[in-house]
């Protein structure tokens, strides 16, 4: 199962990789790293992502032990996804932490 300190590691490392995207792409105002665009997407996804929760929770289907271990699963995706990204720009293998 994974922990929330294992979560919060995933998250700083894809945290990191935004920032490097964010430099790599010619800074802010450059389209999908733009302050409006990340602060609109954090916001409908946070949004969403508690209504389904309370939805599948609610039901029975699933329970907070599952939630927690799903949540470390997925931030570690997504943390890798910008290891592989940035790995791929900058020619040599990037290790987000």
């Amino acid at each position: 199962m994974g922990s929330e300190a294992e979560y919060l590691a995933h998250v700083h490392g894809m945290q990191a990789g935004v920032g490097m995207k964010m430099h790599k792409d010619g800074g802010p105002a450059d389209g999908e790293t733009s302050p409006k665009h990340l602060r609109v997407g954090v916001n409908a996804a946070m949004s969403d992502h508690a209504a389904l929760f309370e939805l599948l929770k609610d039901k029975g289907l699933l329970n907070e032990e599952e939630y927690l271990e799903y949540r470390v699963k997925w931030m570690k995706r997504e943390k890798e996804s910008y290891e592989q990204y940035l790995s791929e720009v900058y020619g040599s293998k990037v290790t987000l932490k």
